[in-house]
């Protein structure tokens, strides 16, 4: 298992009338949280597609247990449970820092070459994920 916690705020930008982040803002957390445990196990975006591959999201879920709300600060769970074949799937805990579990969800992301086919998970991302396994 690979797991990173992200820490962040929540801004003025993030939130509806009520105060509360309006609910497709998490998928850009979820986002972020994903790009920063890539990078912290030698995947960078970048290092990936330069490899020829692509990771396109093919089903994200999202489960709202409670509203974050404008300045509070969290924590983003980010963790991989198992070495992908076909899909990659990401897991995400968002909590507050008394621990307070807010969101939970998660992406699958398919790996494809640049010219749009489907492939088997490469071996950039496989030596990396298994180098990082606990």
């Amino acid at each position: 298992m690979i797991y990173y916690n992200h820490s962040f705020k929540v801004f003025y930008r993030d939130v509806d009338r009520m105060g509360i982040v309006y609910y497709s803002r998490y998928f850009e957390y979820f986002e972020e949280g994903r790009t920063e445990m890539l990078k912290s196990i030698g995947l960078s975006i970048n290092s990936i597609e330069n490899n020829g591959i692509l990771l396109p999201v093919i089903t994200a879920h999202c489960d709202y247990k409670k509203g974050l709300k404008l300045e509070q600060k969290t924590i983003l769970e980010v963790s991989i449970l198992e070495i992908p074949k076909s899909r990659l799937k990401i897991f995400y805990d968002i909590k507050s820092e008394n621990n307070i579990k807010y969101i939970n969800g998660y992406t699958e992301h398919a790996f494809m070459k640049k010219n749009g086919k489907p492939t088997k998970a490469p071996d950039i991302i496989l030596d990396a994920i298994n180098r990082n396994m606990s």
